[in-house]
């Protein structure tokens, strides 16, 4: 048994919630081999409190104010390394997983987590494991299986676009030109629903249009399809 068996387990418990982050850390320093150092009810004291007691990983929520989970994860990841990133959150989205991951965290839970499988996940993280909760894994492959998107438009790929509208969007209102659903976008696009219907709605307030419709003719018109 080496050092790191012999020892409970230290770490740190970051969310919002203060029920929830109490109830977590009611439940989790019950257990033997894990010990709570440290609380924090948003992204930048997740990061103080990291800094203060070096803990062996930190259980973050990723929907916090003054700083979030995914920018709180790469900080963390830039600043202390040796400190594994478990993400327990109710999203389960393929923008915030892979987002997530991508800025370093080493597993991702979903709150209907019990508290023994948070703990071994915990212990896979900081043995250099990642871990992904059934729902994770799924939302993962399929986005992986989605179909690609068609390219966009001449405009999007490279001339300058009218009325103010970014890439992005024009890439939206293109493949809305070309019949396909929100649905179809965000799967194509590796995006929420959420945040399609956001660039639509802010396409719709750019082009003047007041429905989907009108959007379709505009982008036939300025050469979008």
């Amino acid at each position: 048994m080496n050092a790191q068996d012999a020892r409970p387990l230290r770490i740190v418990v970051a969310d919002d919630q203060a029920s929830v982050r109490e109830g977590l850390v009611l439940m989790l320093d019950l257990l033997p081999d894990i010990d709570v150092v440290g609380s924090a009810a948003n992204g930048q004291q997740a990061l103080d409190r990291v800094a203060e007691h070096r803990p062996d990983a930190i259980l973050l929520d990723l929907h916090m104010p003054v700083l979030n989970g995914t920018e709180a994860t790469r900080r963390l990841t830039a600043e202390h390394p040796e400190v594994a990133v478990v993400v327990l959150t109710t999203y389960a989205d393929d923008t915030s997983v892979l987002e997530t991951l991508r800025a370093g965290a080493r597993a991702y839970l979903t709150k209907d987590a019990d508290r023994l499988h948070i703990a071994r996940t915990l212990h896979s993280a900081v043995a250099g494991l990642s871990v992904l909760d059934p729902r994770v894994q799924a939302t993962l492959l399929a986005a992986a299986s989605a179909p690609t998107a068609p390219p966009p438009g001449p405009d999007a790929a490279g001339r300058a676009l009218p009325d103010g509208l970014t890439r992005r969007e024009a890439e939206i209102l293109t493949l809305m030109a070309r019949g396909m659903t929100n649905a179809e976008i965000a799967a194509a696009l590796f995006l929420s629903g959420n945040t399609v219907k956001t660039h639509i709605n802010r396409v719709f307030t750019k082009t003047a249009s007041r429905d989907r419709v009108a959007a379709i003719r505009y982008a036939r018109d300025h050469g979008l399809d």
